[in-house]
């Protein structure tokens, strides 16, 4: 009987640890089993290596060894591509940064008909981006980014709808010229702002020029007018430094009297007529 004691203990501990590592088994099974997919992933499942369907959101049963789950993202994805050296159109050697943005609308294509899609999309953009600026000239691309963004994502879209991939957007980041052509441009714009100047100049002497040919009509068929002008250009000048002037021989004091007579007369008249 104390021989027999030993060996049942020893046989519940041998039981209770074979129970404890098949619990753990089970709670491993279980819970590779149990997938709880999100509303904006799919799981592709492969049983034995046939394609079984797509399922989610919600919780999926996966049997192990048997299934084989694949989990794709539906979210819109940002790629950037790397910076990219191409020729334009008039031979013009540029630098371009890029970003695709892309989604996965069929899961199954996405799995099924490309080995990595996103990868296999980065490297179908960087060589479609090489081509589309080799077919525009540099002012379009400078000026036109967006349009020519949209030609590039349209023709990536095109290639990469087969695999169950939809391009939304490519946006055209940053495009680095050569320190040579900047330079160039800069002093382009810098001749075209002095052009833009000098034509202001050149139409603003020639307004002037026209203001006094008028100027000098109405002086030459008004001698009273002249003489005021002249009259208030000596006065301007008189206001400077308490000069002392000399006055044009063609300006005499008597007919300046005789002015100033004159226009204080009919400022009387006309304060009397208005008395009245």
């Amino acid at each position: 009987m104390l021989m027999e004691l030993p060996l049942q203990i020893g046989a519940i501990i041998l039981a209770t640890v074979l129970a404890i590592i098949l619990l753990i088994i089970i709670i491993a099974i279980l819970a590779y089993s149990i997938r709880i997919v999100p509303e904006y992933q799919r799981i592709v499942k492969l049983r034995l290596g046939k394609f079984k369907g797509i399922y989610g959101p919600g919780i999926v049963f996966i049997i192990p060894v048997i299934d084989r789950p694949i989990t794709i993202d539906l979210r819109v994805l940002s790629i950037d591509l790397s910076s990219q050296r191409a020729l334009t159109k008039d031979n013009v050697e540029v630098t371009v940064d890029a970003a695709v943005y892309m989604r996965v609308i069929d899961a199954s294509k996405a799995v099924l008909s490309v080995t990595d899609y996103r990868s296999a999309t980065v490297t179908l953009g960087a060589a479609v981006l090489r081509d589309v600026i080799g077919m525009v000239d540099l002012d379009t691309l400078l000026t036109q980014r967006e349009e020519v963004a949209k030609k590039i994502a349209s023709i990536i879209d095109e290639h990469v709808s087969p695999w169950g991939v939809k391009v939304t957007a490519v946006a055209i980041k940053d495009i680095k010229l050569p320190d040579t052509l900047v330079r160039a441009m800069a002093a382009q714009a810098e001749a075209e702002r002095m052009r833009r100047a000098k034509v202001i100049l050149a139409q603003a002497d020639y307004e002037a020029s026209q203001m006094y040919l008028k100027a000098a009509e109405t002086y030459a068929k008004n001698a009273i007018s002249l003489s005021l002008r002249q009259l208030d250009t000596l006065l301007e000048v008189a206001k400077e430094h308490n000069l002392i002037l000399v006055v044009p021989s063609s300006l005499e004091v008597t007919s300046l009297s005789a002015l100033a007579a004159s226009v204080f007369k009919r400022s009387q008249e006309g304060s009397g007529a208005s008395t009245q």
